[in-house]
């Protein structure tokens, strides 16, 4: 099947949108993918969410169509570019959705984006992620490729298929490697000020590594509101409870959303090619 996505040059290379930009969009969600993930993990929330809600996702360097590109091992240069390449949608409520490592890069954005261009967000949205103060070391980008390979099958976020292929879980692996690297040297600054965006935290109730009490704590990095939500599922729940989570997340959003101060396309960065994406 054909699949459409918008890219551009600059900041927003880093985004991708599966489908046209809906016109009647009043809200924008960002989706920050996982440790090794890519922006395909999001390519049905678009039609899950309600067309004023427009859904973009981010391409981390070093996979997809961007797999010439050396991954980025340290947070402050990620949520740097992320940061960069938000700046242009927040012409409307916008919001960010992270999963896992993606929660973490998510509120360091939001942190740069409010100290930089003071741009807060409607909401920041974290799944599957502790508080970042409760972070504890970890070295998993160390593991052998054997070690690695195993525990991305325990984890279930990656295909099996893909993993059991010599070729393709070469391609993989140094992507994984690179985010681990990532997120296990990323150390949350003590002294940090809270956010004022709202905060609602998702996690699986069967995830061992991420508990409600430990989601709990983002409270103490914002503000304003912090919800804790959890659904059935480990760490990856977010597959089977897609439209229960999309739901919620839509509700949220539109909650906030508010008719466009621009013609659609028009905000520099925005206009796009069509073309096929690599799964």
């Amino acid at each position: 099947m054909e699949v459409h996505t918008s890219r551009t040059r600059g900041p927003s290379a880093w985004l991708r949108r599966y489908g046209a930009e809906p016109p009647a969009a009043e809200a924008t969600l960002v989706c920050l993918p996982h440790a090794g993930g890519a922006p395909t993990f999001f390519r049905d929330w678009p039609e899950l969410m309600s067309p004023r809600v427009d859904v973009l996702a981010v391409c981390y360097p070093g996979r997809q169509d961007r797999f010439h590109e050396p991954p980025v091992t340290g947070m402050a240069e990620l949520a740097d570019a992320v940061a960069t390449a938000l700046v242009p949608l927040a012409d409307r409520p916008l919001a960010v959705f992270g999963h896992s490592m993606g929660a973490a890069v998510g509120y360091e954005a939001a942190r740069l984006l409010r100290a930089r261009h003071g741009i807060e967000l409607s909401y920041l949205f974290v799944s599957a992620m502790v508080a970042p103060h409760r972070l504890r070391r970890r070295s998993r980008h160390l593991l052998s490729d054997t070690e690695l390979t195993a525990e991305l099958l325990a984890q279930g976020g990656t295909d099996a298929g893909v993993l059991a292929d010599d070729e393709l879980r070469a391609l993989v692996l140094p992507a994984v490697r690179a985010d681990y690297r990532l997120i296990e040297t990323y150390r949350h600054d003590a002294g940090a000020e809270p956010l004022d965006t709202p905060v609602v935290a998702y996690h699986g109730l069967q995830d061992p590594a991420v508990t409600e009490a430990a989601v709990q704590e983002w409270r103490r990095h914002t503000r304003g509101t912090a919800e804790a939500r959890s659904f059935p599922g480990g760490h990856f729940y977010l597959r089977e409870a897609r439209r229960a989570l999309t739901a919620d997340l839509r509700e949220r959003l539109l909650a906030t959303a508010r008719p466009l101060t621009r013609p659609a396309g028009a905000v520099p960065g925005r206009a796009a090619c069509t073309g096929n994406e690599p799964r």
